[in-house]
């Protein structure tokens, strides 16, 4: 007579199954939902796209501009903005400077970062001869990225 009593089949028999009444609750995999994920992933997106077109500010003063046929706003925070108003006073971004304070600038941006962007803003009335000679005092400082600001021109088609 074999010791160890019960004389069924042991655990090891039957391939490690437990017996016939192991559970009423059916056993699941656990599995990851990403349907859920892409909808949050897209809502962020859409969130960040809105907050980022809203922080596009142009950092000069206020003028009316040129109209053009294309325009593109293009501030960032490593570009000159130089602005002429219509009376003809020159100012770098929000302070007005007068000509030896511009020269003073230029060659100090220069010194910093020879390919700086620099942005000519120069209002529809401004004389020109002031933007000419802001362009002509940039040239001499030697920039060579140098652009004009304008603005997309309403009511025409291309």
């Amino acid at each position: 007579m074999a010791g160890g009593g019960g004389g069924g089949r042991s655990a090891a028999s039957t391939g490690g199954r437990r017996g016939k009444f192991s559970s009423p609750v059916a056993i699941k995999k656990a599995r990851i939902e990403i349907v859920p994920l892409i909808d949050v992933m897209f809502f962020l997106l859409a969130a960040f796209m809105m907050v980022s077109l809203s922080l596009q500010q142009s950092k000069t003063r206020p003028m009316e501009l040129v109209d053009a046929k294309k325009a593109a706003d293009d501030f960032k925070p490593d570009v000159l903005n130089i602005g002429v108003e219509k009376d003809g006073t020159v100012a770098i971004g929000t302070n007005v400077v007068d000509t030896a304070g511009l020269i003073q600038e230029l060659t100090a941006r220069y010194k910093q970062n020879p390919k700086t962007p620099v942005f000519i803003t120069g209002d529809k009335a401004a004389p020109y001869r002031a933007v000419g000679g802001v362009l002509q005092q940039v040239r001499s400082a030697r920039f060579t990225r140098v652009s004009f600001v304008t603005k997309e021109a309403e009511g025409r088609a291309n």
